[in-house]
């Protein structure tokens, strides 16, 4: 579905990304872990085709050299994380702009009943169709978050992109969204790659793991085939085991 070959992309000259290769196939998850500044979001960029890289990205057996950036949006959507800038749009309205690509009518832009429906349908798997008339600047931070992935849903993609899709989402919505992500990927045959802080999510979102440090890989495979102590030590400059462990006996400790 999707493979890169010696990915390398940066700003001003610098490359914070650093002859990346993956591939990721139909149903499957990737999540990309690693500390600020390591270049995930970059990668995210360059998969999107927003921004320069050199190497290769191949889209469903094409480079996306030779694609259209229509052709590209169609198949590949990313969720970047809240700025915080908005416009008085309501939430139906804010989702329905996911279905721009999709409407047939392109002279007037007026969705057709399909448009409308999938919208909807978009709204409910998030929890927010209670709010569909209600303006964007009205909502919490957390309701914004999931107002854009239904948006993102709508555009109906092969491949979503995660730029830290928990961010503003309390713990009830986090789990909600990484269980729907995963189901989502499997039952339509698609696939997620996600950039996440938390590495309990990014080990329930994910089929597969890649950790990153300085713009490079430093791991790529099964979670369970290549997460250890040392990676993570070694990646974070900090015993995340240590942490995690000590953690959990503050859990143990409160009455259940």
């Amino acid at each position: 579905m999707l493979i890169l070959r010696s990915v390398s992309a940066g700003y001003n000259g610098v490359d914070a990304v650093k002859r990346i290769s993956l591939s990721v196939n139909a149903g499957e998850n990737l999540a990309i872990i690693g500390p600020n500044g390591c270049g995930k979001t970059t990668l995210l960029k360059a998969i999107a085709n927003i921004m320069p890289f050199t190497g290769d990205i191949e889209l469903g057996g094409k480079s996306i050299r030779n694609m259209k950036h229509r052709d590209i949006a169609v198949k590949i959507a990313m969720l970047s994380q809240i700025t915080g800038m908005y416009f008085s749009y309501s939430v139906y309205e804010t989702v329905m702009m996911g279905r721009y690509l999709h409407i047939k009518d392109k002279l007037l832009g007026l969705p057709s009943d399909e448009d409308k429906a999938h919208v909807i349908r978009c709204l409910e798997a998030v929890n927010l169709l209670g709010e569909k008339d209600r303006e964007i600047t009205q909502l919490s931070g957390g309701q914004i978050q999931r107002v854009f992935l239904a948006r993102t849903l709508a555009q109906e993609p092969e491949i979503i992109l995660l730029d830290e899709p928990t961010n503003h989402l309390d713990l009830k919505y986090q789990t909600e969204l990484v269980e729907y992500l995963k189901q989502w990927a499997v039952e339509g045959n698609r696939a997620v790659i996600g950039v996440m802080h938390d590495i309990n999510l990014a080990l329930r979102l994910s089929d597969n793991m890649m950790v990153m440090k300085d713009g490079s890989v430093q791991a790529y495979g099964k979670a369970k085939e290549i997460v250890t102590a040392g990676l993570l030590e070694r990646t974070y400059e900090v015993d995340v085991v240590r942490y995690m462990l000590e953690s959990l006996k503050v859990w143990e400790s409160i009455k259940v």
